[in-house]
């Protein structure tokens, strides 16, 4: 019986995640920027999940879970790395479709992406790359809505500083 039971939690986990696989690549990809290093944080991140799988409550939760996990994987894996990343394929596109900025502009972006805390980074990747509501955010970050949307809103106001300060350091 107990075998059985072990043979359909594992079923159950390999289906959750087949259905959010690729959401999960690109949460670590907006980290990392490069695709062997999101691919292994998404398979840490999984084998993380599968061992703390069986001790889950509800599994209504599933998806912000497991999004929590890859953010911490990613954040761990930065921290370990403590380098530069670089975009390794400027095929795949990150910014939101529809966005009508120049190679230029993402660049910038991306810059100054990569000099926020990886902390606050999570911020903006969850909202505008990920496009999570305050709510989903709260729930991934284990915080309430209104502290999510006072620091979304402060981390925004800095990397808008940011940005208007380099445009200035280019003219």
């Amino acid at each position: 019986m107990r075998l059985h039971s072990k043979k359909l939690k594992e079923a159950q986990f390999s289906e959750k995640l087949g259905v959010i696989r690729d959401k999960l690549y690109r949460l670590a990809f907006c980290y990392v920027k490069n695709e062997q290093e999101a691919l292994d944080i998404v398979s840490e991140a999984t084998y993380k999940g599968y061992l703390a799988y069986g001790r889950m409550q509800s599994m209504t939760y599933f998806d912000t879970w497991m999004s929590r996990i890859v953010i911490n994987t990613a954040i761990d894996h930065l921290r370990r790395n403590k380098r530069m990343t670089y975009i390794e394929d400027q095929g795949k596109e990150l910014a939101a479709p529809g966005q009508g900025a120049t190679l230029e502009e993402k660049m910038d972006l991306y810059d100054a992406l990569d000099r926020l805390a990886p902390e606050e980074r999570t911020y903006i990747i969850l909202k505008f790359f990920v496009s999570l509501s305050f709510k989903e955010m709260a729930q991934v970050l284990s915080l309430s809505e209104n502290t999510v949307k006072t620091r979304l809103y402060r981390i925004v106001k800095k990397l808008k500083n940011d940005l208007l300060e380099g445009e200035v350091e280019h003219v």
